[in-house]
């Protein structure tokens, strides 16, 4: 793995968590298109309301990330990118604007008229925000972008089989991964009635997803050849064959009711789509060109892994303390208990506390003065290496010294 190598990295994972935790936003969102109008049906939307409140605009962190990543380590692809396909862009630009908006306008709606129309607009946003986005992946995937501004066609570029393939298998893969989400949160809620209905959902919407990958095979072989030999022939074959046994194993779970381990079992199935479809595609990031032709200069790409690596063991352990206070109740809606004491929120003296003198703390100190250091000022390969190796470290051990967990239980 070469330096210009690691910021794409970076930026495949944020896309991962993006399609893992965003997706199931919008797959929450897409569930109130089949939930009735009826008292049934509310209190599904009220459900995936609840649900997503606490984390649905932290997950948006993820889009800005691998967004601000490609924009700085590779902004000639960034460019081309943004340019041809800027449409598929504005749509699911829009479509975020207007599931934040009518997320906020619904707790102020004073008739079920008004909420019902917002809880439309919202799931409508839902389904056409992962279909552009999965589109734009469809487009790059398969080598629609030319290198240039705007070179490719603005339409066709991304309206085309594998685009619209990628784009329902978005969508899809949302329903699915919220419907595995729910109902956990519902089994939380101790909600029987929430639970059968989304265990349902979550089985029907996997042997959809996993039909329409079948079928996408098909489409991939026709319409872009290199990305499909790549998943069935090259090097993205083992990540689509962990992507199928992490699919029948969340499937196996959801049907025995293990709902906390098919959580993870189903966002790993997604996240392997993404690592099948980077495999196959390298070493191209675009028609033509390289990753190597498409990369920053080398002290730019040192400050953006710096950078990344700084902000994670800032972000990792903040979003940790998030899910883990959402996960245990502390963060539901509704009124209080009588009596009960409002939990302290942990201060500037209580993070320093959790992070103090330790093993975990002076590691991570030593990780980031080797990381940084092998980065700037060594020019051998092998250093540069190390110093990766060792700002990993850093966020490793700097996780462990936050401790995210202590922090919950002083809360």
């Amino acid at each position: 793995m070469h330096l210009y190598d690691i910021p794409l990295c970076f930026a495949l994972a944020g896309l991962a968590l993006y399609t893992v935790l965003g997706g199931a936003d919008f797959g929450a969102g897409i569930w109130q298109l089949s939930a009735g109008a009826d008292e049934a049906g509310e209190r599904i939307r009220q459900h995936t309301h609840d649900a997503m409140a606490p984390v649905w605009e932290a997950n948006h962190v993820w889009l800005v990330f691998v967004l601000t990543v490609v924009w700085t380590a590779y902004p000639t692809a960034f460019g081309s990118i943004a340019s041809t396909l800027s449409i598929p862009l504005f749509i699911a630009g829009i479509g975020i604007v207007f599931r934040g908006a009518a997320y906020a306008l619904r707790a102020g709606s004073p008739s079920r008229r008004e909420l019902r129309m917002i809880d439309t607009l919202f799931a409508l946003s839902s389904v056409l925000t992962p279909f552009a986005l999965g589109a734009v992946v469809g487009g790059i995937a398969s080598l629609r972008v030319p290198l240039g501004n705007a070179a490719g066609h603005l339409f066709s570029s991304w309206l085309n089989p594998t685009g619209i393939l990628i784009g329902v298998i978005a969508v899809v893969n949302s329903a699915y991964l919220a419907a595995v989400y729910l109902s956990a949160d519902a089994v939380r809620a101790g909600d029987e009635y929430l639970e059968r209905q989304f265990r349902l959902r979550a089985l029907g919407a996997g042997v959809l997803a996993g039909i329409v990958a079948i079928g996408g095979i098909a489409v991939l072989h026709s319409d872009a050849h290199r990305l499909y030999h790549g998943l069935v022939e090259g090097d993205g074959l083992p990540a689509l064959i962990v992507s199928i046994l992490a699919g029948i194993a969340t499937l196996a779970l959801v049907w025995r009711r293990r709902y906390e381990p098919a959580r993870y079992t189903a966002a790993l199935a997604v996240a392997a789509i993404i690592a099948g479809w980077a495999l196959a595609q390298e070493p191209l990031l675009l028609r033509d060109l390289t990753i190597a032709q498409a990369a920053a200069p080398h002290d730019t790409l040192v400050l953006v892994i710096v950078a990344v690596l700084a902000g994670g063991a800032i972000l990792f352990p903040s979003l940790a303390l998030l899910f883990r206070l959402v996960l245990g109740g502390r963060l539901e809606h509704g009124e209080g208990v009588a009596g009960a004491e409002m939990p302290q929120v942990a201060g500037g003296r209580d993070l320093l506390a959790a992070s103090a003198t330790g093993l975990a703390a002076r590691c991570a100190g030593a990780g980031m003065l080797v990381g940084i250091g092998l980065l700037t000022i060594a020019d051998a390969g092998w250093a540069h290496a190390i110093g990766i190796v060792g700002l990993f470290c850093f966020v490793a051990f700097g996780f462990l010294a936050v401790a995210p967990a202590r922090l919950a239980g002083q809360a």
